[in-house]
């Protein structure tokens, strides 16, 4: 049996230590100033012990590959899936799989254990979602990753792509996605949430979908996806992803879609940094944010995760798999920093995103489940933020992952 000595809970207070056996969290018990007495103690010196972080929306396939063959110049979503379907031409199976192991590894090195990636299907060959799999397996001991079939130039306008679509399910992907605004007319983006929905339903996968990833107020695909989800009863298992139309919509009509989205159930992901250089692009001033309604969506009760959606891509030519770096830009640019926000601000990398992604009872630091955990540099949700934070340890079923050791920086005198 192992221990964390000194540990500092969200849900509890004072001090903790943390019994682990079996890969399990044993016991947690209120014993501070306890002193490490072998190695296989961990002293966490009243830091933060949490469950993992978790990124709910990148794109690992296509990580890695900006400027490849070709910058995106205007910096925008089109010119984007443009240069993306240059790069495409070139993917080969290694490529996709050395790019995919850097960039997890980056996430790995900032206490991500959970990724879910978004992975193209518009392609014949299927070849990314074919090296994503065997990712998936060659990953296992850093990160669980789900894999989502994302029809990147639509399901409908796409030659063959709802066989595509079908065929990247049984080939292995865990989660179906769609992307209807980018169909080349609205009914097409109609038809296909109904199928992605009937295919997700038939073989019991979750659904992610791109949705309404744009500043037009016109583009309401949202409440197509959650009638759908409400009528199935699927709205657990439905991500709406992006939905910046929503930072456009007037309020009259967002009162009744707002009634729509608790009633379905769904969830949302929004990537702030990707989404606040993305959109607002065909405005002069005053200039639009282009983000979904965070806040609004958060104090309805529904549940909102930030994703960092690229590094280093055709979209977004940053990036460096910290997910606390994009938890700071994205409550500064949704007006969050009030103290009841900051407060718990950690849910939204850490609790919200196990729910989109269905971890229920594997996540969590409670006694009988899984010891995947981290130690942060801080003691409190507001401090992590403050002092832009990181893991210190990275642990998974007992097994240290990752350990940081904080650089020292010693100051003149005189």
């Amino acid at each position: 049996m192992s221990r964390i000595l000194n540990a500092r809970l969200r849900d509890r207070v004072g001090l903790h230590t943390l019994r682990l056996s079996g890969g399990r969290i044993a016991a947690i018990e209120a014993q501070p100033g306890l002193v490490a007495s072998g190695l296989a103690d961990t002293d966490a010196a009243g830091h933060l012990v949490v469950a993992p972080f978790i990124e709910p929306h990148i794109h690992l396939d296509a990580a890695l590959t900006a400027g490849q063959p070709a910058w995106n110049m205007s910096g925008t979503l089109f010119e984007g899936i443009e240069r993306w379907s240059e790069r495409k031409a070139l993917v080969t199976h290694e490529d996709t799989k050395a790019r995919a192991h850097a960039t997890l590894q980056m996430l790995a090195r900032h206490g991500i254990q959970q990724v879910r990636t978004h992975v193209d299907v518009t392609d014949p060959s299927l070849a990314a979602l074919r090296a994503m799999v065997e990712v998936r397996d060659e990953v296992r001991h850093l990160v669980e990753l789900q894999i989502v079939a994302f029809p990147q130039e639509g399901i409908e306008s796409y030659p063959d792509g709802r066989r595509l679509m079908t065929e990247a399910v049984a080939i292995g992907a865990d989660v179906v996605g769609g992307i209807p605004h980018f169909e080349n007319t609205r009914e097409q983006g109609v038809a296909s949430i109904h199928f992605l929905m009937d295919l997700a339903e038939r073989h019991g996968c979750l659904v992610d979908v791109h949705c309404d990833e744009t500043d037009d107020p016109h583009s309401r695909f949202l409440e197509v996806l959650a009638e759908a989800a409400r009528q199935r009863g699927m709205g657990a298992r439905v991500t709406a992803s992006h939905t910046t139309a929503m930072g456009s919509y007037d309020n009259a009509y967002c009162a009744k879609l707002f009634r729509l989205l608790s009633m379905s159930g769904i969830g949302f992901v929004c990537c702030p940094t990707e989404s606040i250089h993305l959109q607002g692009r065909f405005d002069t001033y005053p200039k639009r944010r282009g983000l979904t309604r965070v806040p609004e969506l958060d104090r309805a009760g529904m549940t909102v995760a930030f994703a960092q959606d690229s590094i280093q891509d055709p979209w977004y030519p940053l990036g460096n798999g910290n997910i606390l770096r994009i938890l700071e830009a994205g409550l500064h640019i949704c007006h969050m920093l009030g103290h009841v926000d900051l407060q718990r601000c950690l849910d939204f990398v850490i609790d919200h995103p196990a729910r989109l992604l269905a971890l229920g009872e594997r996540h969590g630091i409670a006694e009988g489940r899984p010891a995947n955990l981290l130690i942060l540099s801080a003691d409190s949700d507001v401090e992590v933020l403050r002092s832009q934070g990181h893991a210190l340890l990275s642990m998974r079923e007992g097994r240290v992952l990752m350990r940081r050791t904080p650089a020292e920086v010693t100051l003149a005198t005189s």
